[in-house]
């Protein structure tokens, strides 16, 4: 049996509910872990901890999750009325850990506020309220819901070979998107410009998705997951080099 790679998944941490308790809790939706695992995958779930990033020494990916809004101080702006609560502590521990694994070359996908995280951390900035700037609320019409619509992939970027076409339809559940991506190249995008995907042609593999493809069940969702886990596999196999140096 082929060696499952140890992926490090980002969580939130938030009050919740279950059985007789309601207190702060570090969780994460369980269809993430679903779909790591079942693209061939060993899931660590990592809190937020902001003292080092030492844990990238025992994982073979990092995967950011969605969550809160980035905090627009982490951007250099002031916060719109827009803005939700934000998780600052979560943000300077996510930003630590993708810095880390781009610096020792390792495979990162983030999805939804993953992507905007490693934009921010890359130098990149928000908008802070997408209905603003499109007109419209179709990227999430209620919190806590997921809008489909389609998308357009740069021709023979990685995201267009991992999806193995320049189109497709993806769910969002965000009000916020990227603006600027810093040193990242855009290669997906909504009907209304939107920003879907950014990545590094240049890495390894460093992707990050708008939408939420541990949300979908289909074929495009499947081969995101599978991708970050194939590269986490090479990765290993070819002694886990620093930034392609071995």
């Amino acid at each position: 049996m082929t060696s499952r790679p140890v992926i490090a998944l980002t969580c939130y941490v938030e009050s919740a509910r279950w059985n007789s308790w309601h207190e702060p809790a570090a969780l994460i939706p369980e269809s993430y872990v679903r779909s790591l695992t079942e693209a061939g995958a060993r899931v660590v779930i990592v809190p937020q901890d902001a003292v080092d990033d030492l844990v990238l020494d025992r994982v073979d990916a990092l995967v950011l999750a969605g969550g809160a809004d980035v905090d627009p101080a982490k951007y250099s702006t002031d916060p719109l009325p827009t803005t939700g609560p934000v998780r600052t502590e979560r943000d300077t521990a996510e930003i630590m850990l993708y810095r880390g694994a781009r610096d020792c070359g390792m495979p990162v996908l983030g999805i939804c506020r993953g992507l905007q995280i490693m934009a921010v951390a890359d130098g990149g900035t928000l908008h802070q309220h997408l209905p603003d700037l499109v007109g419209g609320d179709w990227h999430r019409e209620a919190p806590g819901t997921f809008t489909e619509h389609g998308a357009t992939f740069a021709p023979d970027s990685l995201v267009a070979r991992i999806v193995g076409a320049e189109q497709a339809i993806v769910n969002s559940s965000h009000h916020q998107s990227v603006a600027d991506p810093g040193t990242l190249k855009v290669t997906g995008w909504a009907h209304d410009g939107t920003v879907e995907a950014a990545e590094d042609p240049d890495a390894r593999f460093v992707l990050g998705v708008q939408w939420h493809p541990e949300a979908m069940i289909t074929k495009v969702s499947a081969r995101i997951f599978s991708a970050v886990v194939a590269a986490a596999r090479e990765w290993v196999a070819v002694g886990r080099p620093y930034n392609g140096v071995t």
